[in-house]
Order: C-alpha cells, then structure tokens, then sequence
C-alpha cells in the first residue's frame, strides 16, 4: 500500500537506529521502514544480536552519547514524570537528565512486539553500556484497534522515535510531520474495499445469453 505522497524526509540531528527483531518486518502495520524513510539521519538493523554498536555504525562511539529506550520499569517519585527522562539501572530518574539529552548523539529504539524487544534486549548486552531512556508521551497510539499493543500507553516504533527526537531537538514539527505516512497508511488501511464487479449472467450450458456461438449479434442475417 503505497504512501509515498505523505512521506518528508526530516533532517534530523541526533541519529535515529532501530533494532529490528526478525518476526517483525514480516508485520504489515510495523512502522520502522516509514521512520526510516522519514528521518534523513536513521538505521535498520534486521537481526537478533550485534557484536556493538561499533560494528553496526562502523565507526568509533561513545556508548555513554548514546541512548536506548528503557523496557524496565520505572520507579515513581512525588514529582511529575517528565515527557522524557533517563533512569539509572533501578529504574530511578537521574538528576542530570536534561544535561545527558543535551549531550547524546544517537537513540536506538528496539523494534517489535512486547516480548521480541524483551528478547532483544537481553541478546545484546552492550547496550546496557547506553543511556536508558524512558518516554511519558502525553497522547495515545494511532494504532487504536488497529494493532493491539501490551499497555495503555504504548506507542509504535515511528511515534517513539519521532517523539523523543522532537523533545530532543525541541521541535513539535518533527513529530507531526513524521507521523503524517503512517496516518495515512492506517486511513487506507481503513476504509472499505470495493466490493468485485457482478459478472453478467449465462444460461445453463455455460454460453452468453445472447446467441449460441455466445459472439455479438449471433442472429441471422
């Protein structure tokens, strides 16, 4: 299903790299190839395990620049959460935050269901060398019913991404303009299928109902 219309690739400053579990790419309602195709500066990486992240990027980093979204739970304090915070292993929110984000250059965003990113996780320990980052976004999926998703707040890939990009780089446009492929992708996905033509009738023996040889004006000259 083409949407190819909606699609405004994003010059964007921090890198964006997914980490693709296998089973998904297989899914239609998956969103790691549009984040692709709208952000300039991004990755997929289709597997179960890397060696680094050096070897994915192929180049040298700082794992301590580099942040992923945490899957661990999430300690609550008496403050408010903030829309985008990064915890220590505990699941704790660091003082510091604000001054880690400023400083990352690249968040990885593991893609799949519940259980694959889970199993990615865990299949790649060299990315508990990164930052952990945990996302409150104040807006719901535009899965919907679409696709069901483990909580209430879950997002896709594409609206994870392009959420914590748009605070990163302090610009809303760049969530809104991300999204607009995939809700085209669900609006099409949504609207009702034209229904087969009726094929015209035929008489018992299988021929056109009008003349025998079933050829326009089968009758005598």
């Amino acid at each position: 299903m083409c949407i190819c219309e909606a699609v405004q690739p994003i010059d964007n400053g921090v890198f964006l790299l997914i980490l693709q579990h296998p089973q998904e790419k297989r899914e239609n309602l998956g969103t790691a190839q549009i984040a692709h195709l709208q952000f300039a500066n991004s990755m997929v990486k289709v597997g179960l395990s890397w060696p680094g992240l050096k070897r994915i990027l192929g180049r040298e980093v700082d794992p301590k620049r580099w942040g992923v979204l945490y899957l661990g739970p999430v300690k609550e304090g008496g403050a408010p959460r903030a829309e985008v915070a990064v915890v220590d292993k505990n699941g704790q929110p660091l003082r510091d935050s604000a001054e880690i984000l400023e400083e990352l250059e690249g968040v990885i965003v593991l893609d799949g269901t519940w259980s694959q990113a889970k199993t990615l996780w865990w299949r790649n320990a060299w990315l508990l060398k990164c930052r952990r980052i945990v996302l409150n976004p104040q807006f719901r999926s535009l899965y919907g019913q679409a696709r069901k998703e483990p909580r209430r707040d879950s997002v896709s890939t594409l609206e994870a991404g392009a959420f914590l990009l748009s605070r990163l780089e302090g610009d809303q446009a760049i969530l809104d303009t991300a999204l607009k492929p995939f809700s085209l992708l669900l609006k099409k996905l949504r609207q009702p299928r034209p229904r087969p033509a009726a094929q015209p009738p035929r008489d018992d023996a299988g021929g056109a109902a009008d003349g025998e040889d079933g050829g326009e004006g089968g009758g005598e000259d």
